[in-house]
């Protein structure tokens, strides 16, 4: 039996604000507030893949100080993108 929609909803947001160092908390709840309950399976089960990751990996990756895998490349990018007007960076 597959979990409900909203229950797995409560826990990537849940994931995405408990992540251990709080950059990342900010980049990927922030991300999770504003766009998971209008993302299709397939961004849920990407941004699932990419919290898969460590953080240090994560944060050099949305913050384009290292290139992100190619099967995570796609999601990493919206991420960063989400997140640079937050930081003040152009887009």
């Amino acid at each position: 039996m597959s979990e409900p929609r909203e229950t797995r909803l409560k826990r990537l947001r849940l994931r995405a604000w408990h992540r251990g160092i709080k950059e990342m908390d900010l980049i990927l709840g922030g991300w999770a507030d504003r766009n998971l309950a209008q993302a299709d399976d397939a961004t849920l089960d990407a941004f699932e893949a990419v919290m898969a990751e460590s953080d240090h990996d994560l944060y050099q990756w949305v913050s384009g100080q290292a290139e992100a895998p190619a099967e995570l490349a796609e999601m990493v990018t919206r991420i960063g993108a989400d997140m640079r007007p937050t930081l003040g960076r152009g887009a």
